[in-house]
């Protein structure tokens, strides 16, 4: 029986077998690797997936989709919302030290799962996933441009990211009103440690009103704390690079 795409849970299926090939090239999947894919809807990237990996970990919200899931032999299937799933524990009952996750994620609620998985890095060999051109293009983004924001810096602290796929449209069914991509995240191996709420906080702050200085939004925050450092808040948030982002909250979580 044909399955009908919900709106609600932000379905769009791949269909295109050139994108597909392109995109599963760019994962690389090896005989053996524990790998977990999010939301695999009708198997488009499933089915080739498991053919080169031997067994496959998939998480799906959708029951009628899970249920046609759970007939394939070499897959096992995970009925949840992602964003409740303690990956943690998926590694755990996968036996191996870290694994590699790959989706289509919904783009409706991409940016909270990068967020939840965030919490679940130290246990994640790498990240492949289908997003909003734009988000990506938010994630991978420089200092001084218009793309640069807060996704761009909690995400380059933890991870080294690129953009190696462009998706149209077409490649989908239904298909998205927004141009897709492929990006991959790959852990640092020695990230700045911090606690991620401080750092998040911080950077909330700096990029409330992108168009002032940061005197008037980060340069109050760092007064209220009491900061007595160095820190340029004749700048937009914008103007700042990760790495002094990183030294500001490190300097602060050591007060």
């Amino acid at each position: 029986m044909k399955h009908i795409p919900r709106k609600r849970f932000g379905q769009h299926f791949l269909s295109d077998h050139g994108i597909i090939d392109a995109i599963v090239d760019a994962i690389a999947p090896q005989p053996g690797e524990p790998m977990v894919e999010i939301g695999p809807g009708l198997a488009a990237l499933t089915q080739p997936l498991v053919e080169r990996l031997g067994r496959l970990t998939v998480i799906e919200l959708d029951r009628d989709l899970a249920l046609r899931l759970r007939l394939h032999g070499q897959l096992d299937v995970i009925e949840s919302d992602v964003l409740k799933v303690d990956f943690a524990q998926v590694v755990q009952a996968l036996g191996a030290p870290k694994i590699r996750v790959v989706g289509n994620l919904p783009y409706n609620i991409s940016t909270p799962i990068l967020f939840h998985l965030l919490k679940f890095v130290d246990v994640i060999a790498d990240q492949h996933f289908m997003l909003q051109k734009e988000v990506i293009d938010r994630m991978v983004a420089s200092p001084s441009t218009g793309d640069y924001g807060r996704l761009s810096v909690m995400l380059q602290w933890r991870y080294a990211m690129e953009n190696v796929l462009f998706v149209p449209p077409e490649s989908f069914d239904p298909p998205p009103r927004v141009d897709s991509a492929i990006v991959r995240m790959v852990p640092r191996d020695q990230p700045v440690a911090l606690a991620p709420k401080l750092l998040e906080e911080l950077v909330q702050v700096a990029f409330s009103q992108r168009r002032k200085l940061l005197r008037h939004t980060l340069g109050r925050w760092l007064e209220a704390r009491g900061f007595a450092g160095e820190f340029n808040v004749q700048r937009r948030a914008e103007e700042v690079p990760v790495a002094e982002y990183l030294a500001l909250a490190a300097s602060l979580q050591a007060v």
